[in-house]
């Protein structure tokens, strides 16, 4: 029977996960050319496909998620194994705030492997836009917070996220002028950045919704009545990226930090705040 590297099925998982060689391999932190030479000859030796390729994505196989049901319940055991020897002391809560058009793209993985190697260490997460979580830093009701930064906010680069224009699958609403847009409420860098783009080029447009809430903004534009200004990872699939094509203008980028709080010098929140980093 041939032996079962865990670090090769770590590269399975994560090319899985992220249905792309390009992206798994930056999660593992290897190059795409090393993950798919790794994949290739595990796929040899066990004499079966685990994915199938493309130009533009991957599929798994069925025998590939089989040998995914197995490699995450593997990985899971080795990181709780080291947590057990190595950090057995870590107890504790955190409390994280991360904006509801964030989480969907920031929390999973990093949640799911901090709670395997950190098993004692609750976390609690609170859902609100950035300008809201702010306070909640500065008076210390959240211990650590992944926010857009603005001149308010000082924290750690995670990373540089596109805005987008999202629309509607079946009513071409951005064709209409005045053009209706659904945005976040006042505070918002994301609405800042639109509207600063649709004025730049001229385009007339009128608020036709504004909410906190990452849901509501999405079914106004799924419903057809009118485009939003999204951040690229919190796009949900019902709905279409626009672009040049139907005539919108770039929105631009905005930068996501980790925020700490004064009530975040404790290893909990070093341990989760050094997974955040190096995972995202």
């Amino acid at each position: 029977m041939r032996k079962l590297d865990l670090d090769v099925i770590e590269m399975v998982v994560a090319v899985a996960e992220a249905k792309s060689f390009v992206r798994g391999a930056a999660v593992v932190n290897r190059s795409p050319s090393a993950v798919s030479m790794q994949v290739k000859a595990l796929e040899e030796a066990m004499g079966k496909p685990l994915f199938r390729r493309n130009t533009r994505h991957v599929e798994v196989t069925a025998e590939g998620m089989a040998l995914l049901d197995y490699g995450r319940r593997m990985l899971a055991l080795r990181q709780e194994a080291w947590a057990a020897i190595v950090r057995p002391e870590v107890t504790g809560r955190i409390v994280l705030g991360v904006p509801d058009d964030y989480a969907p793209s920031l929390l999973p993985t990093v949640l799911r492997k901090f709670s395997l190697t950190h098993p004692r260490v609750e976390i609690h997460v609170i859902g609100r836009p950035s300008s809201e979580l702010i306070p909640l830093l500065k008076d210390c009701t959240l211990d650590l917070a992944c926010i857009t930064r603005t001149r308010q906010v000082t924290g750690e680069h995670i990373r540089f996220e596109p805005i987008v224009w999202a629309g509607s699958r079946s009513r071409p609403v951005w064709e209409e002028r005045p053009l209706p847009i659904a945005v976040f409420e006042h505070g918002s860098v994301a609405r800042g950045l639109a509207i600063a783009a649709l004025q730049q080029h001229g385009i007339p447009f009128r608020t036709s919704y504004e909410s906190p809430s990452l849901t509501g903004l999405a079914s106004m534009v799924e419903a057809g009545l009118a485009i939003a200004p999204l951040a690229k990872c919190g796009l949900p699939d019902r709905l279409v990226q626009l672009s040049a094509e139907q005539g919108l203008p770039e929105i631009g980028s905005v930068e996501i930090v980790l925020a700490r709080s004064a009530r975040s010098q404790r290893p909990p929140c070093d341990f989760l705040a050094e997974q955040i980093l190096t995972e995202l």
